[in-house]
């Protein structure tokens, strides 16, 4: 896909998300939305770790729930400013990231899996019991200051701001991956992805890129825990426990991982899907688990695969008498191995 075709979509998702906010009157509906945008980022940001390494994290909530933390405890202290708290922790969970990803990603298949999740239970019962420094299993609020960016904060918390800022991070994080997938990096983890063995052997070295991925993955999840710090105004262990990066690579299987935009699409279907069932069964994950075991069956490309299957115009094939001209001979038959 070319620059301006990338810079165009781009555009049109912003108008979108402007035009949805205009639309949508209800605060309550615009609080759900915000929230499956804040969980689309996390799902982008683990779903391009399974794209383009071909590796499930079952850890991803370290970053999800550390970028609140460290937000928070920073802001406590009076140390920095909350603008500059802010990249702190999404720069620090980056390096914190490719730092963990020069070790882990050595580890194949469902090692490495559970060694993420190893590392994500630690880093969860160490804020469980951190009680002087976390506030333990109660959590804390963060005191946000009345001015974040130049803006006013209690304007900015509003569901229809909230949740646009959230779409604008959401639309700028797809278009850098975008823009860094379609370049020489996309094109070595892939290499990597697919034969690491064949990609030493041409002269790439592999494990840099790797671990790169990692810490692009972690930076993106970590911008959706600071999103989520600022929509809610409190972090608790919960935001670091392995079932929030369950939930999430339920939401990255049901869109499609293969699809950049996959992730989003099954953010937004799990938090509707949510909302729906949540009136009509006490038991609605089951209802989910029974369409996430569905989309695996017959669309394992998730949902994105089947809607882009769909939009693919199908290519009418002529039957071969109907193609040959009247009375035109037919092609001499080959012969088969068995004649000689």
């Amino acid at each position: 896909m070319s620059l301006s075709r990338l810079l165009a979509c781009a555009a049109a998702a912003l108008l979108a998300g402007l035009a949805l906010t205009f639309a949508v009157s209800s605060g309550t509906a615009l609080s759900l939305l915000t929230q499956a945008t804040i969980y689309a980022v996390f799902a982008l940001g683990l779903g391009l770790l399974l794209r383009q390494n071909g590796m499930a994290s079952f850890g991803h909530a370290l970053f999800f729930g550390s970028a609140g933390y460290v937000v928070g405890i920073l802001l406590q202290l009076k140390a920095v400013p909350a603008e500059a708290a802010i990249v702190i922790a999404v720069l620090g969970l980056t390096a914190f990231g490719f730092l963990l990803g020069l070790i882990i990603v050595r580890v194949p298949g469902i090692a490495f899996g559970m060694l993420t999740l190893a590392v994500g239970q630690m880093f969860f019962l160490t804020a469980s019991r951190s009680r002087g420094l976390t506030g333990g299993a109660d959590g804390m609020n963060i005191d946000w200051p009345s001015q974040l960016f130049g803006l006013s904060t209690s304007a900015l918390l509003r569901p229809a701001p909230m949740f646009l800022v959230c779409w604008v991070v959401l639309v700028l994080c797809m278009l850098g991956l975008s823009l860094a997938l379609h370049g020489r990096f996309g094109a070595v983890t892939e290499a990597v992805r697919d034969n690491e063995e064949r990609a030493r052997f041409i002269g790439i070295r592999t494990l840099l890129p790797r671990a790169a991925l990692f810490a692009l993955s972690a930076g993106i999840t970590s911008v959706a825990g600071v999103l989520s710090a600022l929509n809610t105004g409190f972090v608790s262990p919960e935001s670091l426990h392995w079932s929030v990066s369950g939930v999430a690579l339920m939401m990255v299987v049901v869109g499609g991982y293969k699809a950049l935009w996959g992730p989003v699409l099954g953010a937004m279907v799990y938090f509707l899907a949510k909302d729906i069932l949540g009136d009509w069964a006490n038991h609605w994950m089951a209802i989910f688990g029974i369409a996430l075991i569905t989309v695996i069956v017959f669309s394992p490309s998730g949902m994105a695969g089947a809607l882009q299957r769909l939009a693919r115009p199908r290519k009418r094939h002529a039957p071969l008498a109907a193609a040959r001209p009247r009375g035109a001979a037919a092609a001499p038959a080959t012969h088969s191995a068995t004649a000689h």
